[in-house]
């Protein structure tokens, strides 16, 4: 009984989680961090300069595999390799990958010149379920990753978000069924929860939070800011 408990928890607490609390931030403070270098809007044009790294880390430390597979687009032998933790209802998160992803993919990430390995790390119980759902999506992980991210105020911040996480599970396939036994399998919560313990290790606090080459960058960075930083690695 304790186990079933346990397991149908995430379900209950889409709905009773005060939707007004999940778009506050993007960070245990809701502020802080995640801001630092959100200064600079995706639609700027020119030369900038880039954005002074917060730290590094060691990168083949990094890379070693996690609790979960990896999710990751570009060449395995590109020059430029990011590694970024993001929530599923963190603002900033939504805001770089509706408004820089799409350039990053088709000027770095399709060229072959960066890898993006994208990695968990939920602040709240619908950013949790936000991820399982991706990755019960399989070789759909991106394109609900995307999705989830395109129409974040209309389920993040719903009072009833499961309702509206199974009407877009619904597009990507999901059936009723699968939609719950996915966010009732206790194991891949438990191991999402491990990649966020494991990018806390690294010192990751609010998100996003990118590792460009081993250096750490926080906040939501134009295209601009982004190809200031990878520019002179290639």
């Amino acid at each position: 009984m304790a186990e079933l408990i346990a397991r149908r928890r995430i379900l209950l607490s889409l709905a009773a989680l005060p939707a007004a609390a999940l778009l506050a931030g993007c960070g245990d403070s809701g502020s802080g961090e995640a801001n630092a270098q959100d200064q600079t809007s995706p639609l700027t044009t020119g030369a900038v300069d880039a954005p002074e790294p917060s730290g590094t880390v060691d990168m083949t430390e990094l890379l070693e595999p996690g609790a979960l597979p990896e999710r990751a687009q570009g060449a395995e032998d590109a020059p430029v390799t990011i590694v970024e933790y993001a929530s599923m209802t963190c603002s900033h998160c939504a805001s770089f990958h509706v408004n820089t992803y799409p350039a990053l993919k088709e000027q770095y990430i399709d060229t072959g010149k960066v890898r993006l390995i994208l990695r968990e790390f939920p602040f709240d119980p619908r950013a949790e379920a936000g991820f399982m759902l991706a990755r019960c999506a399989d070789n759909k992980y991106f394109a609900m990753v995307d999705v989830l991210f395109k129409q974040q105020r209309s389920w993040a911040a719903a009072q009833d978000a499961r309702g509206a996480l199974l009407n877009i599970a619904k597009l990507a396939g999901f059936s009723q069924e699968s939609f719950e036994a996915c966010l009732t399998d206790q194991q891949l919560l438990d191991d999402v929860r491990a990649v966020r313990a494991r990018g806390a290790d690294f010192g990751v606090e609010a998100t996003p939070t990118f590792f460009i080459n081993g250096k750490k960058y926080s906040g939501a960075m134009s295209i601009e800011q982004m190809s200031a930083i990878i520019d002179p690695l290639l």
